[in-house]
């Protein structure tokens, strides 16, 4: 855990969040500006900085409960987006890896 990381804090409980799925391992919870009207944010509970820091089985973890969190938010069926921002030129704003799970509208391409 890093102090000054905001996911982090969440992790811990310190700063409230809208959960919406939870193992040992990862937390998912809605995002506070969302882009989609889904939009959760899927963590490693463990801070990594990047996307390109997690080991397989943890990013595969990361994955597998994105997925878990279409099937229960409902879009699933129709589709929906994974996207990890990495570094500043990347989007990243928080410097804990993340990835957005999007859905419920069709969503452009390319993305921005």
């Amino acid at each position: 855990m890093t102090a000054d990381c905001l996911f982090c804090r969440i992790v811990e409980g310190a700063v409230p969040a809208r959960v919406v799925h939870e193992t040992d391992t990862v937390l998912a919870f809605h995002d506070i500006d969302p882009q989609a009207p889904t939009h959760v944010l899927v963590i490693p509970k463990e801070h990594h900085r990047a996307a390109g820091d997690l080991d397989p089985l943890t990013a595969g973890q990361v994955v597998q409960a994105a997925h878990h969190v279409a099937k229960s938010e409902g879009i699933a069926e129709d589709g929906y987006r994974l996207v990890f921002n990495t570094g500043r030129d990347g989007g990243q704003t928080v410097f804990h890896v993340h990835c957005h799970v999007l859905g419920g509208r069709r969503l452009n391409w390319p993305p921005g």
